[in-house]
């Protein structure tokens, strides 16, 4: 049995709607079990979410991006993990986050994230994809529309609710990383170490 936490911050609900097309993902995975985990303010203990991330076997982190980084509370949820420094070593990590535009510097977001993984010695997934959309027969209904390469990238409307974004291409982009990383999982758990 694998445990995949999916733990995430989500101003607007568009990052929830991508953390459970996340989840969703990694949850067809056979024998994998999947926790969706919502960080909801800077000030909140972090304490308990720690503890339940400690017998995690990949944690997926998700964040919207403002300003060109993630959000505060997910900072300070990063900034509370010192705590549990060296503890995760070796667990499978991923990330994705959401913006309003279409670039929006997502991507620093996600090299944000992914330096954090590296700072607690988990091993990083990508995403796996070729971007999508990118050519005269694409469209933006390709998974991958964005073009990441790091982690799952999604774009809403800053004036819609999450009833109208991420799109259904962004979701069926969370859900191929979900599942990425659940069978990353299995491949890493089912190989015995070299004597």
């Amino acid at each position: 049995m694998s445990k995949v936490a999916v733990v995430f911050h989500s101003g607007y609900g568009h990052t929830a709607e991508q953390a459970k097309a996340v989840a969703a993902g990694a949850a067809r995975v056979p024998g994998t079990v999947v926790e969706l985990i919502r960080i909801d303010n800077a000030a909140q203990d972090f304490a308990p979410v720690l503890d339940k991330l400690a017998d995690a076997d990949a944690i997926i982190f998700g964040a919207p991006t403002y300003m060109g980084s993630v959000s505060g509370v997910f900072k300070a949820f990063m900034d509370s993990t010192s705590k549990v420094w060296g503890k995760w070593n070796d667990k499978i990590a991923a990330g994705f986050t959401n913006s309003a535009s279409q670039s929006g510097d997502k991507l620093n977001s996600l090299i944000q994230l992914s330096i954090f993984a590296a700072q607690h010695g988990m091993i990083w997934t990508s995403l796996g994809l070729m971007p999508g959309n990118n050519h005269t027969k694409g469209s933006v209904d390709d998974i991958n529309r964005l073009g990441s390469f790091l982690g799952a990238m999604a774009q809403s409307p800053a004036d819609a609710g999450p009833d109208v974004g991420p799109t259904n291409s962004d979701k069926k982009t969370a859900e191929h990383l979900g599942q990425r990383v659940a069978e990353a999982v299995r491949r890493w758990k089912a190989l015995p170490l070299a004597a």
